[in-house]
C-alpha cells in the first residue's frame, strides 16, 4: 500500500510541473508575439509553418496562445 501512496503523490508532483511547464511556455517575448502576428496574417491558421519560424515552440503552443490572447466573447 505505501508503493502505491507515493506512486499517487509521483503522478501529482508531475502533474503540477508539467502545468507549471505549460503556463511558462505560454509566455512569449515581445519579439515572438509580433512574429505570430504577421505569420497568421500571412498564412492564417497553419500553426505548423508559424511554429517553424519559431525555434523551441510548438504548433500547439503558437495555437493555445493565440486563441487565449486572441479569442471573441460571443
Amino acid at each position: 500500500m505505501a508503493a502505491s501512496g507515493h506512486s499517487s503523490t509521483d503522478e501529482v508532483l508531475e502533474n503540477v510541473q508539467e502545468e507549471t511547464s505549460k503556463e511558462s511556455k505560454l509566455e512569449f517575448s515581445s519579439d515572438e508575439e509580433d512574429l505570430i502576428i504577421r505569420m497568421y496574417n500571412l498564412v492564417g491558421e497553419r500553426w505548423d509553418l508559424i511554429a517553424g519560424r519559431i525555434p523551441g515552440r510548438t504548433a500547439e503552443e503558437i495555437e493555445k496562445y493565440w486563441t487565449a490572447r486572441h479569442s471573441t466573447s460571443e
